[in-house]
């Protein structure tokens, strides 16, 4: 697990012209569309590594879907979830869980799967590639039919966002947007599975957390 303070990381949300704050624009729209296109009854939800959950409820605070989502957010620093439970409360979301543990092993989604929204914001950078592939792989069992997966990935050198959208297509999703503009280090993906779901299974591990300043200085030896 990297030593990063994960309360402080979210201290850039508050300056508009940050990079995390661009970032969560971009999926934000993204989250706003995917539900404009649910159809109607309850829209299931899960939010892996999911922090002080500002990727959701900045959209959630005022969707006229809101009371239709009930949503698991699952996320293992304790500062952050409790703030994440008080925002759920403030903005009255009684669909909203918010679970401390770790986000990947599927044991933790259990009851709350197959998702028709499933965001994976946060969590690319900080793990192996390996990891980002077996968590891609193992999405569909996660996954309702036609379900919308968010994703993000830092672009740095060597950027594998030209390889992980391939390994979404291999895993029976279809892209629906990718951004990736000059200013923004981060590229945001939005894919939606057109293979067929699979059978969800318990104790199955996606990925360990290791973070990115690990990882970053692992690639400088």
């Amino acid at each position: 697990m990297a030593t990063r303070d994960w309360l402080e990381w979210h201290q850039p949300y508050d300056d508009p012209s940050s990079q995390l704050s661009q970032r969560l624009l971009l999926v934000q729209g993204h989250l706003r569309i995917a539900l404009d296109r649910c159809p109607v009854g309850t829209i299931t939800l899960v939010s892996m590594c999911a922090g002080q959950g500002r990727d959701l409820f900045g959209v959630l605070a005022d969707h006229p879907r809101r009371r239709d989502v009930r949503a698991r957010l699952v996320e293992l620093d304790e500062r952050n979830v409790e703030i994440a439970r008080q925002t759920a409360a403030r903005l009255n979301l009684v669909g909203m869980e918010v679970v401390e543990g770790d986000a990947g092993t599927t044991d933790v989604y259990a009851n709350s799967v197959p998702a028709a929204i499933i965001l994976a914001c946060g969590v690319f950078g900080n793990v192996t590639n390996e990891d980002v592939l077996r968590t891609v792989a193992t999405l569909p069992s996660l996954c309702a039919a036609g379900a919308t997966v968010i994703w993000t990935r830092h672009r740095g050198s060597p950027d594998l966002t030209p390889t992980i959208r391939g390994w979404f297509k291999r895993a029976g999703f279809a892209e629906e947007r990718f951004d990736g503009p000059e200013n923004l280090f981060i590229g945001v993906g939005m894919s939606r599975l057109v293979g067929d779901p699979r059978p969800f299974e318990p104790g199955q591990r996606l990925f360990d957390f290791v973070g990115y300043d690990v990882l970053g200085a692992h690639r400088q030896r």
